[in-house]
């Protein structure tokens, strides 16, 4: 049987809704008194429904009704899961995002024995399919890993063969009552759990999830809901959408996927801090000079036009994936790897932030290039400028962080460098996309009689040292959600947050009529940025070096 690669991903200490290796070391355990108490609580909750909040208004996990006991007996809880299901229902099921993207997602982890022994996927949309022809169509679209072939199209039959299709309206009750027979046809004799994808436009959501909690939600065990973005365009249709959707759903039954959240050198990034003693005591303004994130595609919007035309790079890109890692970059340390204390430092991170300013923002030829610069106000990071670089059209495809080092105070060698001291800066570099790789630039002397010095990596190429083909973001996001694991998803406040950063600059943008600097298809994008970046005295750091 092959090993799931989620099994391993933390280590013993991690925390997991669905950790048995815990909950059996646990076992034999004399607890103090309160638990008990606390264990009450929760058979009360799943009871009646009572839900006890903290002072900040978010589920306490210890009682949260939608996670497994944590102090149970191992096989008490080994046969739950034995007599539970999960249902899977792809909501835009004919849709390229579910083609493409998370029915191959489900499949590999499927292939990879991480979902649970009794499922069952369901597409859902208002194509008129059958179940076969739902079969056909996402049956093209799944491959096996490239290292692990073996019994690969016994695998995709066993896998179709649990894939149905059921065509209704997105508003209507009735349509999605019959789904929820349909459902219970293949959850019969078990302890139902379910699981939406609302992969469709941000304007049904709210008419999917309303119907999907009044006729579809599980009768007995769980029900959770994936949020593809937008989550609106602005503070005020963000939150708007929040309060509808809390109308129908608790905030731990929304899960607001962020897909680069997934990504493997994103994850790798609180590991390489945290747990590597070289970088966490350089981690701060007293070391570091700037921070750029770089996100850039070599092809334009091309069949996205109607999409860019209403949100725009600053709000598909910026607000979402690089502010996200942004935030997971400068935080503090979390208590522990638990997921509200991560997203608690995340949102400090984003609350402590200076407001973006038109001055400090170019925008480009396509609503598809913005370049901008954010400060975060804190004792760690004051003055330190996080540069953003994000557009379409441009001359490579990448997406990466680099931390750019201070210049060595009194260098010795500084004659053999010239004048230009930033070739001399050390560097740390985390490409996320594509060739993932962390290497770091230092300064070293080219062997011979003479001193000559020059620059170097200290390179780790992620295919050279991991022959493995890397999971895809949504496979991890999705066993993620399957298991109630929200570290890697976005909180309500989290995302008020981000829009207050980048509302003002919006409104400011669509008020004044700013044009766009043009910029030649395929370049390195407007001359603009290069003035924003000397501005703060740095230079952007794909453009000089050798990985450009």
């Amino acid at each position: 049987m092959a090993v799931c690669f989620r099994c391993h991903r933390f280590g013993a200490s991690a925390p997991s809704s669905v950790d048995h290796h815990r909950t059996l070391a646990r076992k034999n355990k004399v607890w103090p008194a309160s638990v008990p108490s606390l264990l009450a609580g929760h058979e009360a909750i799943r009871k009646w429904g009572f839900q006890m909040k903290s002072f900040n208004g978010y589920p306490l996990n210890v009682v949260s009704s939608q996670k497994e006991e944590p102090y149970a007996d191992h096989s008490k809880a080994k046969e739950e899961q034995i007599d539970s299901t999960v249902s899977i229902t792809v909501v835009g099921a004919s849709g390229d995002l579910a083609k493409k993207k998370i029915f191959p997602a489900l499949f590999a982890l499927f292939y990879e024995d991480c979902l649970p022994k009794h499922f069952t996927v369901f597409g859902y949309a208002r194509t008129q399919l059958t179940d076969e022809e739902l079969r056909n169509m996402i049956g093209k679209t799944l491959t096996c890993r490239i290292d692990k072939r073996e019994n690969c199209g016994d695998k995709m039959e066993q896998f179709l063969e649990r894939c149905f299709y059921h065509s209704g309206q997105y508003g209507s009750e009735e349509n999605f009552l019959e789904l929820d027979r349909k459902l219970k046809d293949k959850e019969v004799g078990k302890s139902a759990n379910r699981l939406f994808y609302l992969s469709i436009p941000p304007n049904i959501f709210v008419d999917v999830v309303r119907c999907a909690s009044r006729t579809a939600s599980s009768p007995t065990g769980w029900t959770r809901v994936i949020v593809e973005k937008p989550f609106g365009r602005d503070s005020q249709s963000s939150g708007e959408l929040t309060r509808s959707l809390k109308q129908h759903l608790t905030e731990d039954q929304i899960f607001r996927i962020d897909h680069y959240l997934g990504k493997e050198l994103v994850e790798n990034l609180s590991v390489l801090r945290f747990s590597n003693l070289v970088f966490e005591p350089l981690w701060s303004r007293k070391f570091i000079r700037n921070v750029q994130l770089i996100f850039s595609e070599d092809f334009g919007t091309e069949g996205r036009g109607g999409y860019f035309d209403s949100y725009g790079i600053i709000r598909d890109i910026m607000q979402n994936h690089l502010l996200q890692i942004l935030a997971l970059f400068a935080m503090e340390t979390p208590v522990s790897l638990d997921a509200e204390d991560i997203r608690n430092e995340k949102v400090k991170v984003l609350r402590s932030m200076r407001t973006l300013q038109l001055d400090d923002v170019v925008v480009g030829q396509y609503k598809g290039h913005t370049r901008a610069a954010l400060f975060i106000d804190n004792a760690r990071w004051d003055g330190v400028p996080f540069l953003m670089k994000a557009g379409k059209a441009l001359h490579t495809r990448r997406a990466e962080i680099r931390v750019q080092f201070r210049h060595v105070p009194g260098n010795l060698y500084k004659r053999n460098f010239g004048t230009d001291l930033d070739k001399a800066t050390n560097e740390l570099v985390i490409r996320v996309q594509p060739d993932e790789a962390i290497y770091l630039k230092i300064n070293n002397k080219i062997p011979g009689l003479g001193m000559r010095l020059d620059s170097s990596n200290l390179n780790l190429l992620y295919a050279s040292r991991y022959p493995r083909e890397i999971p895809d973001a949504y496979e991890r996001l999705l066993l993620d959600a399957i298991e109630g694991e929200r570290r890697l998803f976005i909180r309500s406040d989290e995302l008020d947050a981000a829009w207050a950063l980048f509302t003002p600059v919006l409104k400011e943008l669509d008020d004044k009529r700013i044009a766009p600097e043009l910029y030649p298809y395929g370049s390195r994008g407007p001359v603009g940025a290069h003035y924003l970046a000397a501005k703060y005295k740095v230079r952007w750091g794909d453009l000089i070096s050798q990985y450009s």
